[in-house]
């Protein structure tokens, strides 16, 4: 590998750790601004997957954002604000009940989170306006 190449790998780490940082950090915000660790970990996945679902849809559409600017956004900031292994254990450290309605809840929401993120993505690539009035 030559320096360049290897140069470049090593910024593209750094540049995924400073979004992971932030991420983590907004993650923790987000814990302790909620009353309870399953709110907490429902509100940074539902948002992480519009997120991510707007990255996706935005480079399909467009692919404004430049490589590093995905890798900072996707793999460094949301992978490290969103957490599937906590999702996992606040679901079995509750009642069966509470369980079953929370991941319904995560995945329906999740889903819905990256549609309004491809539509989001859409607008924003096509310039069009989002509309309140009835009948658009």
């Amino acid at each position: 590998m030559r320096q360049t190449q290897l140069l470049e790998h090593v910024e593209t780490i750094l540049i995924i750790a400073v979004g992971g940082f932030a991420g983590s950090n907004l993650r923790y915000f987000v814990e302790l601004t909620l009353p309870s660790s399953l709110a907490a970990t429902l509100t940074v996945n539902v948002l992480g997957s519009m997120a991510l679902g707007f990255l996706f849809y935005e480079n399909i559409l467009g692919d404004t954002i430049s490589e590093s600017g995905r890798s900072i956004m996707a793999t460094g900031f949301i992978s490290s604000f969103t957490t599937y292994s906590t999702f996992i254990i606040d679901a079995i450290t509750t009642t069966p009940l509470v369980a079953i309605g929370y991941i319904g809840t995560s995945y329906a929401l999740g889903f819905s989170a990256v549609v309004a993120g491809r539509e989001s993505a859409r607008r924003v690539m096509t310039g069009t306006q989002l509309s309140l009035e009835v009948g658009d």
